[in-house]
């Protein structure tokens, strides 16, 4: 009779594979490929229902004839302050965004904090009042929340778990699912600040104009958008963990459409291109915190560029492509000096810990 041995029915059984994976990566939360693979293997089938099945940046729910969309999310940022924003502001402005992504006005936050054992008290303090200074400027008060203290050594000072809700407006209807042949890809203004802006507290690095990290809440911004287009705004996405390029590639695999990136209209601050070079990272890969990819109708583009460029936080506003019929699930960059590659999705770990 044949051995049966307790690894192969684990194998046979767990929808991840164990063989490949019996430990958790940082990788696993880099938000690329193994990002991917944990989600759509583990958390996906066995939470699944269909609010989940849509794996935007929030769930959409009907209650009672009002359209929600809830968003939650967990920051470990490291370094915890770091220029131009710290892990309290961040976690306002991520939840904030994830929220404006499903085309939804925030309306309330709540906030968790896993707190280690012997944290300074003036830098809780600091981060409470961020959190606060945040919320109060994106308009989305927070209004509950939980503490939790952990011994000493097992929490790294402090982690911060922030959920929203928001409502939907009617008439808007946001899916990476929407993304059709001829919209174009906008995005509101230079790329890969935050993961630098991480980078050059960690390194040491310094430049001679200072590379801040682009945090920023964008439901402003997102609202003024859908003011001016409606539903002529297809996909919303900020491109966090894993860049802009494993983003789009998620909404080309969920659309099952191509998109086609013109390299040169791609835009990069020069302290953040020459960062980039010396720690020889790919700006499409590196986080933004501040950023939003719009795929607009062909027909609408220009009116959603102009309305972008009037709000301070879209003033560098810019088309960076289009969705094609060729290589469904597939991101293609044409470069400057005139080739082509495909840019796939992250699939290791750039940068850990950047929110």
């Amino acid at each position: 009779m044949t051995e049966i041995r307790a690894a192969d029915i684990l194998a046979a059984s767990c929808p991840m594979p164990i063989a490949d994976y019996p430990r958790v990566l940082l990788a696993h939360g880099g938000g690329g490929r193994l990002s991917q693979m944990l989600i759509e293997r583990v958390f996906t089938p066995t939470f699944a229902n269909p609010a989940l099945a849509a794996l935007h940046d929030g769930a959409r729910l009907d209650v009672r004839g009002a359209r929600l969309a809830v968003s939650t999310d967990s920051f470990v940022v490291s370094p915890r302050f770091f220029p131009g924003g710290d892990i309290g502001s961040l976690a306002v402005h991520g939840t904030v965004n994830d929220l404006a992504m499903c085309g939804a006005a925030p309306v309330a936050l709540t906030c968790g904090f896993v707190i280690e054992e012997g944290l300074p008290m003036d830098e809780l303090w600091r981060i409470v009042r961020s959190m606060q200074d945040a919320a109060a400027g994106a308009g989305v008060p927070i209004v509950t929340g939980d503490t939790k203290v952990v011994d000493r050594g097992k929490g790294d000072g402090i982690f911060v778990h922030t959920t929203g809700i928001g409502l939907v407006r009617d008439g808007i209807e946001i899916s990476p699912a929407r993304a059709a042949v001829g919209d174009r890809v906008l995005i509101n203004g230079p790329i890969a600040q935050h993961g630098i802006a991480i980078m050059s507290v960690r390194e040491g690095l310094e430049f001679d104009s200072p590379v801040e990290s682009d945090s920023a809440a964008l439901n402003g911004l997102v609202g003024a958008l859908l003011d001016a287009c409606g539903d002529a705004v297809h996909v919303l996405r900020d491109p966090t963990r894993g860049g802009v390029s494993s983003a789009l590639n998620e909404i080309a695999q969920a659309a099952r459409v191509g998109v086609r990136l013109e390299e040169s209209a791609i835009p990069i601050a020069e302290p953040v291109r020459g960062a980039c070079e010396i720690l020889g990272l790919d700006p499409l890969y590196v986080a933004n915190e501040g950023k939003v990819l719009a795929f607009v109708a062909p027909e609408r583009a220009a009116a959603a560029l102009a309305a972008l460029r009037a709000h301070p936080l879209g003033r560098e506003a810019v088309e960076i492509g289009e969705v094609v019929a060729e290589g469904p699930g597939r991101v293609v960059l044409h470069s400057r000096i005139g080739g082509s590659r495909v840019v796939d999705m992250l699939s290791g770990e750039q940068l850990p810990r950047i929110c």
